[in-house]
């Protein structure tokens, strides 16, 4: 594991915070970690320490004085959450006091630790390889019962042990590619027999299955963007409101009722969805609606999938000539709103053009079809089991393997090429590395974890 220079220097530092979140509460902690560890614990409290052995304890001040009592507990290294010495200081959770203990803590020798350093020490000391250690910050952040239990996962392994075994057989793989390019002038040919072609076909399909269940993990951590678009009074916020359950935005027979951007979370079964309401686009000499419908374009270049509301009344000329206005790049599926008025069965019928959903918001026609289609049309499957938490940089890593494989599938059936094939194999063995760790860029490390939270 590259370790960088910078983290390495900053390692041999005792580092605390504040674990508990800011303000006031019936219970505060103090985390500390590093070599200093004893000796802070010496001076600051009243009681001697054993390992892994809860102390009732004065926390003291310069001049001896008692700053609060609470329970002291020392973690010995190696056997720690950073791998290294480590006290918690549970104490009362007023904002004064723990801030009092703090700067007692500072003023003995620690400093104040970054976001999520003390889960990148323990990634540095071997406790957490890179996937489990992102799983901490994703359950944390969880804001469902499937998703707690897919970071859970990955925080025990799951993820990693796949991504291992990936690499593990493209390691073997090349020893037997490199070890048939060393032995070229002989009778047997290494490459023809077929063994590493049948490897590498069964390594894509592990792949593709891993990519699978990482997919799932993604839209358990990430969600889907949703962005609700069409021209005014098409019925954006009402499908808003039916989406989320109640009366997120303001519904009247008025055209141009919303003006900026609505935004508004649910869940689908579990999936996160991030809804979006935009202005309705048309054209207008207002100021303020033309700002609108600027920012609904934004946002629709940023979506996952475009949902255009379209009054099923509008001739087809008018809904092209929209169609030809939405951004390159990002699905579109129309839904003919209000069939009520004519009326028409509630379906979604698969066209050449897309796909499209004819429905009655106002009297809930067709509504479930639609629910149901967007959860298809990620790939999202409420019951699957075993999966784990996934982030977008895996995703890229997995598809990133992926590639390489199949390129190096394809330079031994189309020419033998040894050198070349090997060569396909580390990079793809690198790729998939990365998710764990063994492989990281310098600047990886701290982007990833300066979006933990300050004490974890």
């Amino acid at each position: 594991m590259h370790i960088p220079p910078a983290l390495l220097l900053q390692r041999a530092e005792t580092i605390a915070a504040q674990a508990t979140p800011s303000g006031n509460g019936g219970v505060g902690i103090i985390r500390i970690s590093g070599t200093l560890v004893l000796e802070i614990a010496s001076k600051l409290l009243s009681k001697s320490l054993s390992p892994r052995t809860a102390v009732y304890s004065s926390f003291l001040d310069e001049f001896g004085e008692t700053i609060d009592s609470g329970v002291a507990i020392y973690f010995k290294s190696p056997n720690s959450y950073t791998g290294e010495d480590v006290l918690e200081l549970q104490g009362h959770g007023g904002a004064v006091v723990l801030d009092m203990l703090l700067r007692r803590v500072l003023a003995l020798g620690a400093r104040l630790a970054r976001a999520g350093e003390f889960t990148e020490r323990a990634f540095l000391n071997n406790k957490l390889d890179l996937a489990q250690a992102e799983a901490v910050a994703d359950l944390i952040n969880s804001s469902t019962e499937q998703s707690v239990r897919s970071a859970q996962k990955s925080m025990q392994g799951v993820f990693s042990q796949q991504i291992q075994e990936l690499v593990q057989e493209l390691i073997e793989l090349r020893v037997y590619v490199e070890a048939a390019i060393d032995f070229v002038d002989e009778e047997i040919d290494f490459l023809s027999d077929g063994v590493v072609e049948r490897r590498l076909q069964t390594l894509l399909k592990r792949i593709e299955e891993i990519q699978a269940i990482a997919q799932q993990g993604r839209l358990l951590r990430d969600g889907m963007t949703l962005v609700l678009a069409g021209k005014p009074n098409a019925g954006k916020s009402s499908l808003l409101n039916a989406l989320a359950g109640h009366d997120a935005a303001i519904v009247t027979d008025i055209a141009g009722t919303t003006r900026d951007v609505l935004r508004e979370r649910i869940q689908l079964d579990g999936m996160p969805l991030h809804i979006i309401d935009t202005a309705g686009l048309h054209e207008s000499n207002d100021v303020v609606e033309q700002e609108g419908i600027r920012r609904a374009r934004t946002e629709m270049a940023k979506a996952d999938l475009i949902l255009l509301l379209i009054d099923v009344r509008e001739s087809e000329v008018e809904t092209q000539s929209i169609l030809a206005t939405l951004p390159l790049g990002v699905d579109v599926i129309r839904v003919y709103n209000k069939i009520d008025l004519l009326p028409r069965e509630p379906e979604i019928v698969t066209t050449e053009n897309g796909i499209v959903c004819y429905v009655s918001i106002k009297k809930n026609l067709g509504l479930d079809l639609l629910t149901t289609h967007l959860k298809q049309f990620v790939g999202f499957n409420a019951s699957a089991e075993n999966v784990f938490i996934a982030r977008r940089r895996h995703l890229e890593a997995l598809k990133a393997g992926h590639e390489f494989v199949d390129q190096a599938l394809s330079q031994l059936q189309n020419s033998l090429a040894g050198e070349l094939v090997a060569e396909d194999l580390r990079q793809a063995q690198q790729h998939l590395a990365e998710i764990t760790g063994e492989f990281n860029s310098d600047d990886l490390l701290g982007k990833i974890f300066s979006s933990f939270c300050i004490g974890k």
